[in-house]
């Protein structure tokens, strides 16, 4: 490989066929089928393909480029299999009936709650803050960006001069850090 090489219009297959078999290597060894894996690869080359033909600076560490963008698109490819697969309950219809019951508590606007209500809600706000102050910044910001103003990932994207894949893998680590902190709180209330 010759990492000091830059990537330009002209040299893109060259470049291509020369990091193909390593980058692929590396994405079979994180992915659970060898579909996934191709699918990955021809994403991370279609997004080198079109970053070469659209930016106006080529990339200078063709290396560190690829493989960051296969990192990242295995994350984010993970993240959606795991949300596509984890259903918020099995089956179990009493649970979904707390959880919709909790929902219509926490975010029904009523004129007068009751005191229950607004304890309720009270505590679940501020474990919710206390939880967010614990995260990273730039964690914290996506999160409240997207749940609670709910401003759309591209819109912020563009605002902040992040990339979007950026954001999603910051967004998803927050969600972890929130159920995980949260989880206690939230059988408390649902099974209480």
């Amino acid at each position: 490989m010759n990492n000091g090489t830059e990537v330009t219009k002209d040299n893109l297959e060259e470049r291509i066929k020369e990091y193909q078999p390593q980058l692929k290597s590396f994405i079979r060894k994180r992915v659970d089928n060898k579909e996934n894996a191709e699918d990955i690869l021809q994403d991370v080359l279609y997004q080198l393909t079109k970053t070469v033909n659209t930016a106006m600076n080529p990339i200078e560490h063709l290396a560190a480029w690829l493989y960051r963008v296969a990192k990242n698109t295995i994350i984010n490819q993970g993240i959606k299999k795991r949300e596509e697969e984890m259903p918020v309950y099995q089956n179990d219809e009493d649970d979904n009936e707390k959880l919709k019951d909790f929902s219509e508590v926490m975010f029904n606007n009523e004129s007068s709650p009751s005191p229950e209500t607004e304890y309720l809600r009270s505590l679940v706000w501020t474990e919710l803050k206390a939880a967010l102050d614990e995260l990273p910044p730039e964690q914290r910001e996506i999160f409240e960006l997207t749940e609670l103003d709910n401003i759309p990932i591209k819109e912020i994207a563009q605002t902040l001069d992040v990339p979007v894949n950026t954001l999603l893998s910051r967004k998803h680590y927050a969600v972890l850090h929130l159920r995980k902190r949260l989880k206690e709180l939230y059988y408390d209330v649902i099974y209480s």
